[in-house]
């Protein structure tokens, strides 16, 4: 199981929020390349980037974080947040992104979602499902739909994406433990998913529980930068 820590951004600083709430933001470094540095230094490979002021503004807007990331790192990197046109696309790839994420526009223009994935490779795009209660949620959390997670996810699954990103909105950012149940059932129902849990992770065990599901990986955020998990420790389990 992939290991993938996190950096939000938010003005360039790496931050972190609670159950993706704005005004319950947390600053942890003025410079994120040092936190990306330091996931390097440890062996780790890959790195989930946000832009959180993207997500907000609904076009990609740290992109200079990322070019500097990319630049100088050897990081896998995916990046979301605000990427709603074509153009925002072309920026994340040009600023050094391996993968786009993307959850909003493939709920709201699914058919301009498509044309990306035609366009510029399918293989290219990770699929972001924000969910609470099962139900999709987009706009960086801010908008409610009424659209089932299992058809979302089964809808795209057949159009070739294979990697999904799904994040449960009511534990991120709380370190109680991460929807080991909604995970469990998805990868019941759809075959060769590769998932990739998000939220909620609070230590190794957490992990441990998500690799014998059988997720493909796991975003770890918040648990790196209280402590509650080790660089250390994330190595030597990402190397098991």
């Amino acid at each position: 199981m992939d290991i993938i820590p996190a950096i939000d951004i938010i003005e360039g600083k790496a931050v972190r929020l609670s159950k993706g709430d704005y005004s319950q933001k947390k600053i942890y470094n003025e410079h994120p390349l040092e936190v990306a540095q330091q996931f390097e230094d440890t062996g780790l490979k890959r790195l989930h980037l946000v832009d959180l002021d993207g997500a907000k503004a609904g076009r990609v807007t740290n992109w200079k974080v990322l070019e500097t990331i990319a630049g100088k790192t050897s990081l896998i990197i995916d990046f979301s947040g605000g990427i709603s046109s074509e153009k925002d696309v072309q920026i994340t790839f040009n600023s050094g992104a391996a993968y786009a994420a993307v959850g909003s526009m493939a709920v709201r223009k699914p058919v301009v979602f498509q044309d990306w994935l035609t366009a510029f490779g399918v293989e290219k795009f990770i699929l972001g499902a924000d969910v609470l209660d099962e139900k999709i949620m987009i706009k960086g959390w801010t908008e409610a739909t009424e659209i089932n997670i299992f058809n979302f996810l089964k809808h795209y699954r057949t159009k070739g994406l294979q990697q999904f990103f799904c994040t449960d909105i009511s534990k991120d950012g709380l370190l109680q433990g991460s929807s080991n149940d909604l995970y469990r059932k998805i990868l019941d129902e759809i075959e060769g998913l590769k998932l990739i849990a998000s939220g909620g992770v609070s230590c190794i065990k957490d992990l441990e529980e998500l690799s014998a599901i059988g997720c493909s990986g796991a975003i770890v955020g918040k648990a790196i930068y209280e402590n509650r998990i080790s660089l250390k420790e994330l190595t030597h389990f990402h190397n098991k």
